[in-house]
């Protein structure tokens, strides 16, 4: 039986987490960052929490510490992915990344995105029950606003411009989605509008050391295994700006004979979502 674990993206937040478990790794990450991110973890405020570049090193701290604690008394496993930001916390597992500069580089790649459109004038919205090709149909037909998240069937978030992804919801109602959701973000992730943050954040990679993956890692961009350092630096940029293809990387590890994920960091929202992409599946949490 084959195992992947996979790695959370923001939204898994909570005050409270990593308690009793990545202690010393966020004294680690404070020193790093200059600022009390294990306060902000332990205990809030959760507004402060949920700042972007707040909440990617905390998550990725989280995770890795999960990560380490389960290294100890699991066997590797086959093959690794994470859910946007939580593609970081993977490269770490994976030994392509140190967790030192992962820290710095999520930390900057939150001001990064959150600099790149000014609040208020994006958005995202998850549209729910509606099929793929229709949601890709709309959008191409409005400008400004792109598909960010294939996330499971029936689950697609789209990101953009704050007019053009209204549209696009009416839009997507009106082509047979049953919803569509206004998420509470404060820019409009993985779409070409973060094109600034995307050339600043490829700055940053060039500065640090990226390793061969020592185990396959399932890159969001492309849905398939990368190991080579040179397409994992070039694919780390490509993100920022790309949907994340989360249902087709699961399936794709499910077809190489994943039988069995384990959530590697704080909440349970990829569980829920590999559940809906494949019931036989065995999930679990870390």
């Amino acid at each position: 039986m084959k195992t992947a674990f996979v790695f959370p993206g923001q939204g898994s937040q909570t005050v409270g987490m990593g308690k009793d478990l990545a202690e010393s790794l966020l004294d680690q990450a404070n020193q790093i960052l200059g600022f009390d991110l294990k306060k902000l973890c332990f205990e809030g405020p959760e507004e402060e929490l949920k700042k972007t570049e707040i909440t990617q090193p905390a998550i990725l701290t989280v995770s890795v510490a999960a990560f380490q604690q389960l290294a100890t008394r699991n066997p590797q496993p086959a093959t690794v992915a994470g859910h946007s930001l939580g593609e970081y916390s993977a490269l770490v597992a994976a030994g392509a990344i140190k967790f030192g500069d992962a820290v710095k580089i999520v930390n900057l790649r939150g001001k990064f995105m959150q600099e790149a459109v000014p609040i208020g004038q994006g958005a995202m919205a998850a549209i729910i029950g509606g099929e793929r090709a229709k949601i890709e149909e709309v959008c191409a037909g409005i400008e400004g606003v792109w598909p960010a998240n294939f996330n499971s069937p029936g689950q697609i978030v789209i990101s953009g411009q704050k007019e053009a992804v209204e549209k696009a919801s009416a839009a997507c109602k009106d082509a047979g989605a049953k919803r569509a959701i206004p998420l509470p973000v404060s820019a409009p992730f993985h779409c070409p509008l973060m094109q600034p943050a995307a050339d600043k954040l490829k700055m940053e990679l060039d500065k640090i050391e990226v390793k061969d993956a020592t185990i396959p890692v399932i890159a969001n961009v492309t849905a398939a295994a990368v190991t080579s350092a040179a397409e994992i630096r070039d694919l780390l940029v490509k993100q920022v700006t790309s949907p994340v293809l989360w249902e087709d990387s699961v399936k794709k590890m499910i077809a190489d004979g994943v039988s069995s994920f384990v959530e590697v960091g704080p909440g349970k929202v990829l569980s829920g979502l590999i559940k809906k992409i494949d019931r036989n599946v065995e999930t679990s949490n870390a």
